[in-house]
């Protein structure tokens, strides 16, 4: 009893014919296809608004012997720390 038969989806196909006939369920469905296609384009549209105007950075790699590039930040911390306990 919970399970549909074919049977079952026969006779309701054939009363939603005769209820909608065939041309306005064939509208419907152009109306759902049109739906898809401008929701589509709104997401496409969406993307191409959120796309940036300014080039993109890239990281740069040092060459492999070189020292990192926060070193020398480091270092002058380093450095005014000293000059500021000698001028204490």
């Amino acid at each position: 009893m919970g399970s549909l038969s074919i049977w079952h989806w026969i006779v309701v196909i054939v009363v939603v014919l005769l209820l909608f006939g065939r041309g306005k369920i064939s509208e419907l469905m152009g109306d759902v296809a049109q739906g898809i296609k401008s929701f589509k384009k709104g997401m496409q549209e969406d993307e191409t608004a959120k796309a940036p105007d300014a080039p993109v950075k890239t990281i740069e790699q040092a060459p492999a012997g070189a020292a990192p590039a926060n070193a020398d930040l480091r270092q002058r911390s380093e450095t005014e720390r000293k000059a500021e306990g000698a001028a204490s």
